[in-house]
């Protein structure tokens, strides 16, 4: 699992560091990960460090004294290497010793005309003291890479901020960051990431805390799935309660039938439209229609506007066994909830639960699905192409794993529910259910390149629980 944390909780982990081995030994250490880093780009992209052309774009303060040390580093292996100072201040003591090495500095005309032909730019200019968006000859110098050069950036590339999810338009784009220490969380959402490029992580001691973001990986899932054993029958895997479709909009029943089936679940009770009977029979024989015992619900996924909805709802809440709540039910929910149920909603559901602009929480997600958690007493998994879980009164919000974008498409939400009320079902509570539940379609995705509609990904499900058991059984111990 990989934790992301705030800028301040960054810089108290790097002071603590610092006060034991000192900042110029601590950027001693970051400058020899950045110029490994950068020597092996180099050696793919040409087969060697020597005579490779390396331009420097330098800041003011320390993410600009990581790259002038790494400079230094990498002249005395043969490259030949530039500086641009994007203001007049650079760190003195990381000038001293790239000049040294043989380094030697351009002004911004000279430096732009020499993109086209250098083998590696190094965005120095800003980390995580910088601002979102960059400005004047930095933008100027991140335009004329775009597309030309090869670049890699320094912790964060400069205008993109720790916490930002949608970068402002003037970004230095990377090809690769290499970030140290500590995990930052725009390195980990979409579409911040995406500026990002491949992200190589250095390790220099920190041990910051109160991460913001957990962002979950496959062996995490695998350790916490519910694989059947040869002690457990049908019961035990767990009787899911699914209400949802409806005559206007069958497709949603069949397709939340379909995640809780292809996901393991002992049994699935349909509760939904007696119209779709025929039509679930056909295509789920095993489902059984009419209600009895079950360990969890799932309520609302193509409801439409129903009359009877509110108290439908209600029902569901006052069996007390966990649930899930999408779609049109989210809606209808009552103020508070029981700690058992599980919402996922969209940006745009979410928006309206909380009476706020759907531009407002595709801006600030973590903080939004903070708030709903909070609001509503209920678990908040909000589903996009980075999706959120939130507890209530938690600070650190669970990220699962993240697949191609083509999986956001319609049905997948209610393929989702359908995934995660077996799980519920199964026994797990309701956050490690909507980040596994969400990491494992995720996964089946990556798996099989599509673009393929919501129903192939969950009739191939069995495939990669298949896949996570064998990961969970060789996990060592």
């Amino acid at each position: 699992m990989k934790y992301a944390f705030s800028t301040d909780a960054i810089r108290a982990a790097e002071q603590e560091v610092m006060a034991v081995v000192g900042d110029h030994a601590l950027m001693q250490i970051a400058a020899r990960g950045l110029a490994v880093a950068c020597a092996q780009r180099l050696r793919r992209r040409l087969g060697r460090v020597t005579g490779a052309r390396v331009l420097i774009v330098v800041g003011p303060g320390n993410n600009g004294g990581d790259g002038l040390f790494a400079g230094a580093h990498l002249a005395r292996r043969g490259a030949g290497v530039l500086l641009l100072r994007i203001t007049d201040r650079a760190h003195p003591d990381g000038w001293r010793a790239a000049v040294a090495a043989g380094a030697r500095e351009l002004d911004l005309e000279a430096a732009v005309r020499a993109i086209p032909d250098t083998d590696l730019v190094v965005d120095a200019a800003f980390g995580i003291g910088g601002r979102d968006g960059v400005s004047g000859p930095l933008a100027e110098v991140a335009a004329a890479c775009r597309g030309v050069a090869d670049v890699i950036a320094v912790d964060l590339p400069s205008g993109l901020g720790v916490e930002t999810v949608r970068p402002a338009a003037a970004v230095f784009e990377a090809d690769e960051t290499v970030t140290f220490g500590a995990w930052k969380p725009s390195l980990l959402v979409t579409p911040a990431r995406e500026v990002a490029g491949r992200v190589t992580f250095v390790d220099i001691g920190l041990e910051p805390r109160d991460p913001l973001l957990a962002q979950w990986e496959a062996a995490d899932v695998a350790g916490v799935w519910p694989f059947p054993t040869s002690r457990t029958d049908k019961y035990a895997r767990g009787v899911v309660g699914l209400d949802a479709g409806s005559a206007d909009y069958p497709g949603a029943g069949l397709l939340a039938l379909g995640g809780a089936v292809h996901a393991g679940a002992g049994m699935v009770r349909f509760l939904g439209s007696e119209a779709l009977r025929d039509t679930v029979v056909a295509q789920f024989p095993n489902v059984v229609h009419g209600p009895g015992r079950c360990q969890a619900y799932l309520a609302g996924p193509g409801w439409g506007p129903r009359n009877d909805g509110p108290a439908a709802l209600a029902r569901v809440l006052e069996t007390g066994a966990p649930s899930v709540i999408d779609a049109d039910a989210i809606g209808m929910l009552p103020d508070r909830v029981d700690e058992h149920v599980l919402l996922t909603p969209h940006a745009g559901e979410l928006a309206r639960l909380l009476g706020v602009e759907r531009a407002d929480v595709e801006d600030d997600p973590v903080g939004h699905v903070r708030e709903a958690a909070d609001r509503t007493g209920a678990t908040v998994l909000l589903k996009g192409a980075t999706q959120y879980v939130a507890q209530p009164g938690e600070f650190c919000v669970h990220v699962p794993v993240q697949g191609p974008a083509w999986t956001g498409q319609a049905g997948s939400g209610d393929t989702l529910a359908g995934v995660c009320a077996a799980l519920l079902a199964a026994g797990l509570d309701t956050r490690t259910a909507a980040v596994a539940g969400a990491s494992v379609q995720a996964i089946t995705a990556r798996s099989h390149p599509g673009p393929h509609p919501p129903q192939v990904i969950a009739r191939r499900l069995p495939d990669t629980i298949a896949e996570l058991e064998w990961l969970a059984q060789e996990a060592p111990l």
